[in-house]
């Protein structure tokens, strides 16, 4: 068992208000400035950035979670996760058919800059990706699941986007098996207020737009590693988040 500083919920520069410098070759030497082992990229809407993420993070020695910040048609975020790049990709193109056809105006909106490998532009996403979808967030749910991937509600104690600000509780359906603070030290308070909770796995991320908004090594996960290799620790974390592994032991922060 190792212990794994993790962020998973990261913006890059396809995410209208994610600012243009944070092109995934500097989120990974940002992430690993701050102490961090495992980064998930969550764009809204879109995972077309993960390519070009999982090349950088593992130039860094980081461990890539692909991922996306969907918004569901109740416009509620939830932070879908994925073992494999290509399952990722395989859900972009399912929302990406359920996205509302609005072109982005990038001098209001902002830029949502496609890249390469290089890190260097080859383009950019013409929908705006920060609307809601019409994907329920029931459909979201077992769409990721069929993917074998994971879902929970971002930022829940926040009052923006956050499921609890939007249904005014925690349902129990459906049956998330985790879900996503801001902050460490609201975790108490919810946990009082919404019994389920107590039952769920919780992480901790950052939701960052800037640089400078990257979680620093603060939450952690112990994860079982051996023998060691990156993908085993991708397939570990899901697993942890999806209640497979006992929440008791392995959590920190």
């Amino acid at each position: 068992m190792s212990r794994y500083f993790c962020d998973l919920h990261i913006h890059s520069c396809l995410s209208p208000c994610g600012d243009d410098d944070m092109t995934p070759a500097n989120i990974a030497g940002m992430a690993m400035l701050n102490g961090l082992n495992i980064i998930a990229l969550t764009d809204h809407n879109s995972a077309r950035n993960c390519p070009a993420f999982f090349h950088h993070a593992k130039k860094y020695g980081l461990i890539p979670i692909p991922g996306m910040e969907l918004t569901t048609a109740e416009d509620i975020h939830i932070v879908c996760l994925f073992r494999k790049l290509e399952d990722a990709l395989l859900f972009d193109e399912f929302v990406s058919s359920r996205r509302p056809d609005y072109k982005n105006k990038p001098e209001i909106f902002g830029h949502q800059y496609l890249v390469d490998e290089n890190d260097e532009i080859i383009g950019e996403e013409d929908t705006l990706l920060v609307n809601a979808s019409n994907i329920y967030i029931d459909e979201a749910f077992y769409e990721v699941k069929k993917l074998r991937g994971i879902c929970f509600p971002a930022h829940i104690d926040r009052s923006s986007n956050g499921i609890i600000s939007a249904l005014g509780t925690f349902p129990p359906e459906p049956s998330f098996t985790a879900y996503e603070l801001n902050k460490t030290d609201s975790k108490d308070g919810y946990l009082e207020k919404y019994p389920i909770l107590k039952k769920l796995v919780h992480t901790v991320s950052s939701d960052a737009h800037r640089l400078c908004d990257i979680q620093e090594a603060v939450f952690s996960i112990e994860l079982s590693d051996e023998p060691y290799s990156s993908d085993l620790v991708r397939n570990n974390l899901i697993d942890y988040l999806s209640g497979i592994i006992d929440k008791e032991v392995t959590s920190d922060g």
